[in-house]
């Protein structure tokens, strides 16, 4: 064990932000901290890293363990090049390196015991030098530059002309440089593109320490953890497994919970009927009888009522007026900035009703693109044409679009002057902003609060073609799945900018891959666009392989021939899918039968807790199996 931690509990004032945080890592164990925004995360890795204190509860960290820290947006302030910044985590090992060049020197003038003393010494280096991978440093200084998409050209760059998002990634290369035994990771997928974040997957995977990791990046989690720690109205709750895993768990535990407390309940107040009856019969045999059940009453251990969830986003969007068919055409576009060029060739049209996905790694202009489709940029060449009746909501990620000097609630007032003050407050409710959260300024919001905002005023405004830039980046998990569920339902055109594969596998129908070189589409979501990039690929490689290593094509058959086979090919197959039919619907009946029997079942141990959990889990696997099937049967039909 590495790391444990025993009912943390942390306040300020009256503000009680942790009060029971209890779970423990292994060594070189993955696990992920999740939650809403707000519900004390980073002020667990604050705790964990002693830059503040908790107010009760103990920790224990293994002895002698190095612990690495990156905080959100970590900045590194610095007159180096960004080389020079990361080779600073090898210090001893350039200190070595610079004493055995000296060492050689000097031993070219010595001899004797002298000479044979410094060889003894200069050995004893050597060795420390081979142990610390003198030899290999370099390589993996540039090869964690690369993977987090810095190119060779970049290097020298001094980190006094990189950006926010930059610095952070340098500092992020050299905390993966420094290897420490327990990482914490604060939301490290938040300035990576999706190449950046799949090569840090790959990492995590194999680094040989501990990695606690806070992110809102499901797909991210789901590759990297075995272990969930929720932070849930100030508690902790530990699942094994990856994100998906305590998603699916997280719900049958609550349902589990809610109906054992129902359950007790009943019996409670059946009790205390039967009771109530016994003395009205006001004998003493049947007063006596009351009051040992009213003893046996008082000893049963109370279930706790399930805690409520956290206050969750309610989102809608409805487009006020049908778009045309056509909603957007480009051609031929181009962008260049002080010479260089940026992106060429883009051609591509968006249909009414459609979710699109914009991908690209970071630099290769996509914000830019959206801004030239709004006219805010000019483009170099090409045209761009809206369709009729297309009105445009734009979700900006740097959310410039908010009023800075303004409260919540002017902001929407003076955006929409026809809603009442009452209207606007039901609104603003419905994105978790109550009483006089409403009047905060606009500049004290965290980056979550100003997205929920920004999403608020994109639902005020009808329109029927959003145009989402990172639409994710700042919310919690459980308010992109509201997000997710309202642009699935959203009868208007959707085109977004995005890192976060998860998202896009939820909502996008199509994919666009934007390159330097012109735009690539994908119909499908993210696991499609997988498949079929790494199709092509494989196709483009059997293409370069020289003549002989490919196949030898078939004899073409005759054509008489040719028809009879697919003739026979044709039975073959129908006979086949008939049977599948027959066997799908044998499968159906038979799993509902199982159902049946297990709601029986379930009904008779409905005071068992233990017995009931794992028969309602029985249950839940066969309605996913049931699902499945009945899915397969409609696709054969």
């Amino acid at each position: 064990m590495i790391l444990s931690l025993n009912k943390i509990a942390k306040s300020y004032g009256v503000d009680v932000i942790l009060e029971n945080v209890t779970f423990h890592m292994e060594e070189k164990e993955k696990t992920a901290v999740v939650g809403v925004n707000g519900a004390g995360k980073t002020t667990l890795f604050r705790i964990l890293t002693q830059e503040t204190n908790a107010d009760s509860g103990e920790i224990y960290l293994k002895k002698e363990a190095t612990l690495g820290y990156m905080a959100q947006n970590q900045q590194v302030d610095s007159t180096r090049t960004i080389y020079e910044e990361m080779l600073s985590v090898f210090a001893e090992i350039l200190t070595a390196e610079n004493r055995l060049r000296e060492m050689e020197n000097e031993m070219s003038h010595l001899q004797g015991k002298e000479l044979s003393d410094k060889m003894e010494e200069y050995a004893a280096l050597q060795h420390f030098f081979e142990q610390q991978d003198g030899y290999g440093y370099k390589s993996r200084l540039r090869g964690v530059l690369k993977g987090l998409g810095f190119a060779e050209s970049e290097f020298d760059r001094p980190l006094q002309q990189l950006s926010g998002g930059q610095k952070t990634r340098v500092y992020l290369g050299k905390l993966l440089l420094s290897r420490p035994d327990l990482l914490l990771l604060d939301e490290p997928t938040n300035h990576l593109d999706i190449a950046s974040i799949e090569w840090l997957e790959d990492f995590l995977k194999t680094y040989e320490g501990a990695v606690l990791i806070i992110s809102h990046d499901r797909y991210f989690l789901d590759k990297i953890v075995t272990k969930v720690v929720e932070i849930e109205n100030k508690k902790s709750n530990v699942y094994q497994g990856n994100y998906t895993q305590y998603m699916q768990q997280k719900v049958v535990q609550r349902e589990i919970a809610q109906k054992a407390y129902e359950n007790q309940q009943k019996e409670i107040k059946r009790q205390q009927e039967v009771i109530r009856t016994l003395r009205q019969f006001n004998r003493e045999k049947s007063i006596k009888r009351a009051e040992s059940r009213e003893k046996q009453l008082e000893k049963v251990e109370r279930i706790d009522r399930p805690e409520a969830l956290p206050a969750q986003m309610r989102l809608t969007l409805t487009p006020r007026i049908i778009s045309g068919s056509d909603v957007l055409h480009a051609e031929e576009l181009s962008k260049s900035y002080g010479g260089q060029r940026i992106f060429q060739h883009v051609n591509f049209d968006v249909r009414r009703g459609e979710r699109i996905a914009i991908i690209g790694p970071n630099g290769v202009g996509k914000s830019t693109l959206f801004r030239m489709l709004l006219g805010e940029v000019s483009s170099d060449s090409g045209l761009m044409r809206f369709g009729t009746n297309v009105h445009v909501g734009y979700y900006d990620q740097e959310q410039q679009k908010l009023d800075t000097s303004k409260t919540i609630f002017d902001e929407i007032s003076d955006t929409y002057p026809m809603l009442t003050a009452g209207e606007i407050r039901s609104m603003l409710a419905a994105f978790v902003f109550t009483e006089d959260d409403v009047f905060k300024q606009v500049s004290s919001l965290s980056g979550g609060e100003k997205g929920r905002v920004s999403l608020a005023k994109i639902m005020l405004s009808k329109a029927n073609l959003l145009m989402l830039d990172e639409p994710t980046n700042h919310l919690d998990m459980f308010s992109k799945e509201v997000l997710e569920d309202a642009l699935n339902r959203y009868e208007g055109t959707v085109i977004y900018i995005s890192h976060d594969r998860y998202f896009i596998n939820k909502t996008a129908q199509i994919i666009l891959e934007l390159s330097p070189n012109g735009m690539t589409r994908y119909e499908g979501n993210y696991d499609y666009y997988l498949e079929k990039k790494a199709q092509r690929e494989r196709i483009a490689q059997q293409q370069a392989a020289p003549q002989s290593q490919q196949a030898a094509a078939p004899q073409t058959l005759s054509d008489t021939k040719a028809e009879w086979l697919k003739q026979k090919e044709q039975q073959a197959a129908e006979r086949k899918q008939a049977a599948k039919v027959a066997r799908i619907e044998k499968q159906i009946e038979e799993t509902e039968d199982k159902i049946a029997s297990l709601d029986a079942e379930m009904a008779e141990h409905s005071t068992d807790y233990t017995k009931a959990q794992e028969l309602f889990a029985q249950r839940q696997a066969l309605e996913e199996t049931l699902e499945e099937l009945y899915q397969q049967w409609e696709e054969m039909q």
